[in-house]
């Protein structure tokens, strides 16, 4: 017994002397080398450190520099490395379309004023703001508010040449179509949490060769605002009825409280 103990204790002395040498060895041979990381290549890119407005005028401390990967930015934002200045030579410009905190600034969506003021730096070019008198029944209800599409609408009495003495002839005609709201009153956007703007003015975004049409509108009769939904304002630029419909107008005939479809020829 005394002999098999003294056995097992030389075997486990030799295992543990085999095991520190190897160890050793180990640690000897050197480290396999890592394989490098590839770094992902950033730009500095120009946002909005605060939410800009429709019409504020960017202040430095609206804007910040933001790391951001070069492949997803954009040939149209502005980064440190071209434009280091661009915070000083952005200062002053006026929001065209509103900005949300983070989102990168495009000069697209800017406009310089130069003293001008805020509704000729907004007005596209070749475009004209033209001002219309309306009435909470003729505007909507007070639900049109900046920004929004309408229809122009021309409702004016005529003379029943067919049959003298009888009552006045009610006539409606669409006069433009899908035309952009400018501003309600005086205000050029909505305001925070008002859903509806009831004013007694209206400024309509029209182009020149427009502006005739509008002029007589006001003094032939009573013009109107039909509000287009956000899906139908995407559609055909603002037209006049008269170019649109060189053949003939058609219009809607008020008879004694009963409507009537009717088609005049130029």
């Amino acid at each position: 017994m005394y002999t098999a103990r003294i056995v097992v204790l030389i075997i486990a002395l030799g295992a543990g002397g085999l095991a520190a040498y190897l160890a050793s060895g180990a640690s000897d041979k050197p480290a396999a080398p890592q394989q490098p990381v590839a770094q992902l290549k950033t730009v500095d890119v120009l946002v909005a450190k605060n939410e800009i407005q429709l019409g504020q005028v960017a202040k430095p401390e609206d804007m910040e520099w933001q790391t951001w990967p070069a492949a997803a930015a954009s040939g149209s934002f502005i980064t440190r490395r071209d434009r280091p200045d661009a915070v000083k030579q952005i200062a002053g410009s006026i929001a065209r379309s509103p900005f949300v905190a983070g989102e990168p600034i495009r000069e697209q969506k800017l406009v310089k004023a130069e003293g001008s003021g805020y509704m000729a730096a907004i007005l596209p070019e070749g475009m004209r703001a033209v001002s219309t008198e309306i009435s909470a029944e003729s505007g909507a209800g007070g639900f049109i508010l900046p920004n929004d599409r309408v229809d122009v609408v021309l409702t004016r009495k005529e003379k029943n040449l067919a049959r003298p003495g009888a009552p006045d002839i009610v006539v409606a005609q669409v006069i433009f179509s899908n035309v952009r709201v400018l501003a309600i009153d005086q205000a050029p956007k909505e305001k925070e949490g008002q859903n509806t703007l009831v004013g007694r003015t209206a400024t309509l975004e029209l182009k020149p060769e427009q502006i005739p049409t509008l002029a007589a509108a006001r003094q032939a009769g009573t013009l109107s605002l039909a509000l287009r939904s956000i899906a139908d304002a995407k559609g055909s630029e603002s037209t006049s009825s008269e170019q649109s419909q060189p053949a003939g107008v058609n219009l809607e005939v008020i008879r004694y409280g009963v409507a009537n479809r009717v088609t005049v020829k130029k």
